[in-house]
């Protein structure tokens, strides 16, 4: 059974950072690649960065490319996404997921497993 728990959510200011955590349980998580999502009220959940098993490919949307970095560690099963330059737009609620593939993906129908999510919430 896979468990992936969120964490790093919070209230900031626009123009401030923030680090996402994702801690996945099981010993395959380096065999997998992984996303992050979001989903504001009243929206779509949307994709926000993806990465491969290794960490050498990444990808994001135009919405978030040069303010946000995904990461991960796979010593510690723990998936990241740094976040610089927020806006008040990036408020949502933030989601990790495991694709069951080693390349990554933006389409969200391709993750078998999602967290719960962690508030993050950009005040102007």
């Amino acid at each position: 059974q896979v468990q992936l728990v969120e964490s790093g959510g919070g209230l900031v200011q626009a123009g401030g950072s923030l680090r996402l955590s994702c801690a996945a349980s099981g010993r395959t998580f380096s065999n997998y690649a992984m996303g992050w999502f979001r989903q504001a009220p009243g929206k779509e959940r949307e994709f926000v960065a993806t990465i491969s098993w290794s960490g050498g490919w990444t990808y994001y949307p135009d919405s978030v490319k040069g303010r946000f970095i995904i990461s991960r560690d796979n010593a510690k099963n723990t998936l990241y996404l740094r976040m610089n330059c927020l806006k008040p737009e990036d408020t949502a609620v933030y989601y990790c997921a495991r694709r069951s593939h080693p390349a990554g993906s933006s389409s969200r129908v391709d993750y078998d497993y999602w967290g719960q999510g962690t508030q993050v919430t950009v005040s102007s």
